[in-house]
Formats: C-alpha cells, structure tokens, sequence
C-alpha cells in the first residue's frame, strides 16, 4: 500500500515487526504522559494481536517511523465489522510530512478490504492537533447530520481474581 506521498510508502506489518511498533506505542504514551506496560509487554501483545484475525497494524518508514494500530469488532449494525484506529502515531521529527496522512489512507484501504463501513476514532478532547487532523480528512465528532456531539465513555474493570482466591 502506499499514501499520497511517493516517498511514503506503507506496509501491513506482521508478527516480526512488534518490537518496533511497540518501541513507537511507548514514545507515544511517553510523549503524552500517559503509562506504558513497557517495550517487552507491548511487543509481546502485538505479536499476539497481529497473529490473529482481529487486529491490523500498519508500518511506513524503515526503520519504523510511523505506526497505524486497527482492531475490528462484529456489529449488528452493517454485514461488516466495524473497524477502531486504536493508535496513529508518526515520531516528532517527521510530522507535517504527510505520513499520517499515509498511514490514515491506509488504516481506510485495510478496514474497508475487510468489510468494514465505520472507521471510528477516539481523541482526547483536549488534542486540538489531533482533531483538526481527523477533521481535515473528513472525519466528524457526531452522528453525520444530526447537530449533538458523540461522547465517549469508558470504565476501568481491573482483572478478576483467578485460581483459589477468586470467589463465585
């Protein structure tokens, strides 16, 4: 696959590459601040993600500058599944160079080779940046037409108890 750049060309990535897709997942938390499992955890996942069905990852550069993570999940609302862009990051120094950009055309071209009709996306609210990118290529924070904004919510479960100690 390839963007708009000639110069950026974007590949699937596979199993061999999650250690350097997660060593650019950890930049990212690190340079927002957020926690990371760590380098050894992340590659670890996305080894195991990228192995299965329900997963794509996206690679341009070599070495590895920047990464689009895709995950898929069934709905009742179209034949298809719905596709997430879990990450979309590009390393600081090769911003505003139209890899994201690339990287978004493809995340696109993968979902909808699987089937998918939705590409949702989840923003901070507060990553003005990020959202005039998303807004730029044409994606909205509501339901297309109707005037009200789209909220995302979410809960942290923590992991269950397992063995002797996790009672029913």
């Amino acid at each position: 696959m390839s963007g708009s750049q000639p110069h950026a060309v974007v590949r699937r990535a596979d199993p061999a590459d999650a250690e350097a897709l997660a060593r650019l997942l950890d930049a990212f938390n690190g340079e927002f601040g957020e926690p990371s499992p760590g380098i050894a955890v992340l590659a670890q996942r996305l080894s195991t993600m990228l192995a299965g069905p329900a997963a794509v990852a996206l690679v341009v550069g070599d070495p590895a500058v920047g990464v689009a993570l895709l995950s898929f999940r069934a709905t009742v609302w179209s034949d298809g599944p719905t596709a997430l862009l879990e990450e979309l990051y590009v390393v600081p120094e090769r911003r505003n160079g139209g890899l994201g950009g690339a990287l978004l055309e493809a995340a696109e071209a993968a979902a909808r080779d699987r089937g998918a009709e939705l590409l949702e996306i989840n923003v901070d609210g507060e990553d003005a940046d990020a959202r005039r990118f998303y807004e730029r290529h044409g994606y909205v924070s509501g339901n297309p037409g109707r005037p009200e904004p789209q909220f995302y919510y979410s809960r942290e479960l923590g992991r269950q108890p397992s063995g002797p100690e996790a009672r029913h």
